[in-house]
């Protein structure tokens, strides 16, 4: 139990300094895009660059290859954290997934039916106001530090897990460009050969990531968007180890024993103890399980390189109300359904289940705090920017949506800061 405590407190504290990564990223963005140096920072990721695969090649601009390419790499950790969740975490049972399911249900759907209700004519925007950005939301609850009951993080996170998982499921079937059916098949026999590896007690990762990003080259031709074969690629990472922890703390002990036995007065390393040395390392690779052993390789890449240089790329926006006012309800259908709609989604679904009996609140969070939860899940940010940029061709309409999601996230953290001050203040004084 202790190594899962580790593991979440390490994702939380990882997140928490992503959280503010990202706002700096965010921040310097703005301030270039509305500088005297504004044509040069969109040039930037306008340059082009290619890739050649046999008789095939694929040339996209900087921005796109850090929007399909590299975030490819940030859904891939994104379905390895499903994944864990659903084999040995929150979402492991019926019963601790069930709330954090149907409150992530909820901070779904609500948020796209009042987009759709100011949209009924262009509703392809649902998708921007679903979207929970995790890292800003525990960013801000570790900056609250003691302030905040442990088990909300732990909920934040639950719902976040099944919220991305959402995410995935509307990029890869609503948010698609034009299909080649030719392409399905070298995709479907690249991930049955991945899957193949599964089956065969294959734990090396290097063929795993190998066929990997021949099937992100594949997804990418058939039109679908490419990150999804990040999260198919997670999906076939095997979780069990090539050793057991037992044969581990044998091999270990009986390795440091024979580095005991033949210490010496010479003041280097003998090769006895180097062959020891090298047995407790090679156990150590062995008794990692393969999904955790990736997850962690990309969680720190992700968390403070990939999603950094994804604010800094799209989070460039021109500050200029004049779009806002040209596109207003489809702002407003973003603003509203991350401020007003998340909250009451996850809570109205939570509370109406609960209610008739088919989930249970947990024991160690009150509804004041799942409201709270609430409003710092209207915190979109990145993945709200990510669906923008599939959603809308239009460069202005892309502009005034991005205004609508800082402003909404803005508002929705102040909010969810100011509720749970307000618990830890009461629960002072009671």
């Amino acid at each position: 139990m202790n190594k899962y405590v580790e593991t979440f407190q390490s994702f939380i504290s990882k997140e928490a300094m992503s959280g503010f990564l990202l706002f700096a990223a965010m921040i310097l963005a703005v301030i270039i895009a509305n500088s005297p140096f504004q044509e040069e920072y969109y040039n930037i990721w306008h340059t082009q660059f290619g890739m050649i695969f046999g008789s095939h090649d694929i040339s996209m601009s900087l921005g796109m290859w850090i929007n399909d390419a590299l975030m490819a790499l940030f859904f891939l950790m994104v379905g390895l954290e499903i994944k864990r969740e659903m084999l040995i975490g929150e979402l492991s049972s019926v019963k601790q997934a069930s709330f954090p399911v149907v409150a992530a249900l909820g901070g779904m759907v609500v948020p796209a039916l009042i987009y759709v209700a100011l949209n009924p004519t262009n509703p392809i925007g649902f998708g921007i106001p679903m979207a929970t950005d995790i890292a800003f939301a525990l960013g801000i609850l570790l900056l609250l530090g003691d302030k905040v009951n442990p088990a909300l993080k732990l909920f934040l996170v639950a719902l976040a897990v099944v919220d991305d998982l959402g995410a995935v499921l509307v990029v890869a079937t609503v948010y698609t460009s034009e299909i080649h059916a030719e392409y399905f098949l070298h995709a479907i026999l690249t991930y049955a050969l991945i899957w193949m590896l599964n089956f065969k007690g294959v734990k090396s990762l290097t063929p795993y990531l190998l066929l990997g990003i021949a099937l992100w080259f594949y997804v990418h031709a058939i039109g679908i968007h490419a990150t999804i074969a990040g999260v198919l690629l997670a999906f076939a990472i095997p979780i069990s180890s090539k050793i057991d922890e037992q044969l581990f703390i044998a091999n270990s002990k009986d390795a440091i024993n024979r580095f005991e036995t033949h210490i010496d007065d010479i003041p280097i390393l003998n090769h006895h103890q180097v062959d020891a040395l090298e047995n407790i390392a090679h156990g150590y690779d062995h008794v990692q399980n393969p999904l955790v052993k990736l997850e962690h390789q990309l969680h720190g890449f992700s968390a403070f390189f990939i999603m950094p240089l994804f604010a800094f790329a799209n989070a460039g926006v021109i500050i200029d109300f004049s779009g806002v006012s040209e596109h207003l309800m489809i702002v407003l259908g973003v603003t509203l359904g991350l401020v007003i709609g998340k909250p009451i989604g996850i809570v109205s679904f939570t509370y109406f289940a609960s209610k008739i009996g088919i989930i249970h609140k947990p024991e160690n969070l009150n509804w004041n705090e799942i409201i709270a939860v609430g409003f710092l899940g209207g915190i979109g940010f990145t993945m709200s920017i990510f669906i923008t940029n599939l959603a809308f061709l239009d460069e202005n309409i892309i502009s005034a949506v991005k205004l609508g999601i800082f402003i909404a996230s803005f508002i929705a953290a102040i909010i969810g800061v100011m509720l749970i001050n307000k618990l830890s203040r009461r629960r002072k004084i009671e």
